[in-house]
């Protein structure tokens, strides 16, 4: 074979080459599918009609009502899970925890020999019922930074039965502040003197008034009768009127 038998072979293969890549690049072109916006698929999701929305969560009562029946056994059984960070009787150490005995009434930040976060002592004040409570429904929202990991007592009796028990630990308990009257109850006053009485009632005192419908009919007067040759007695207050036929002196 000589070379111009070599160079047509080659040079057939070279336009092969270039049509096809001639090809390609216009079908890119003319084919190139447009890049989405956004990465990902969009899945429609159809909404389910008459879908009730979600209730709110009821609003908790004060702590003042749930003392009312708090009892401080059961607060001490649930204090069992405390055990391990902190001690309950008096003079009790310090664990991961401080000592609890007299912690209601305490100034916060002061049991000796504990090192308190900042959190607990940029406080101040003392632990009062209704900073017991809301430290014991979330540690880490009453005071950020706390060191305390305890998530909380979520039931608001649980707390009133552990303020109860908390109360107990110390030589003189202090009373619980007593449940406030429920809002809506208002003791009934006595009816005023000259107020009008309610419809189909009558003032204490006053005469029956006729039923509905038929007048009232006045009584009729009795008539004063004497007997011939008889003057008739004088009422009080007036002068005795003379008999006919004679003149007064």
């Amino acid at each position: 074979m000589d070379s111009f038998e070599v160079n047509k072979i080659l040079g057939a293969v070279l336009f092969t080459c270039l049509v096809l890549l001639a090809l390609n690049i216009a079908a890119g072109a003319l084919f190139t599918p447009e890049p989405p916006k956004k990465p990902g698929y969009e899945i429609a999701v159809q909404e389910e009609p008459g879908a009730a929305p979600a209730a709110a969560p009821a609003a908790e009562q004060p702590i003042e009502q749930a003392l009312a029946s708090a009892d401080p056994k059961r607060g001490e059984q649930s204090a069992k899970v405390c055990q391990t960070c902190h001690t309950f009787e008096k003079g009790g150490p310090n664990k991961i925890g401080p000592n609890l005995w007299g912690v209601l009434g305490r100034k916060k930040g002061t049991e000796g020999g504990f090192a308190y976060s900042d959190a607990i002592k940029s406080k101040g004040g003392e632990w009062s019922v209704d900073d017991l409570a809301k430290f014991l429904a979330n540690p880490r929202a009453y005071a950020p930074g706390t060191k305390m990991s305890f998530a909380g007592l979520q039931r608001e009796n649980q707390r009133a039965d552990m303020i109860a028990y908390l109360n107990t630990l110390a030589d003189n308990p202090k009373p619980l502040p007593t449940a406030a009257a429920p809002s809506g109850q208002e003791k009934a006053q006595p009816q005023a003197a000259g107020q009008a009485a309610p419809q189909g009632q009558s003032a204490p005192g006053a005469k029956p008034s006729p039923p509905p419908g038929q007048a009232q009919v006045p009584a009729p007067a009795q008539p004063q009768t004497t007997s011939p040759g008889q003057s008739q007695a004088p009422q009080p207050g007036n002068p005795p009127s003379p008999a006919p036929g004679r003149k007064s002196e």
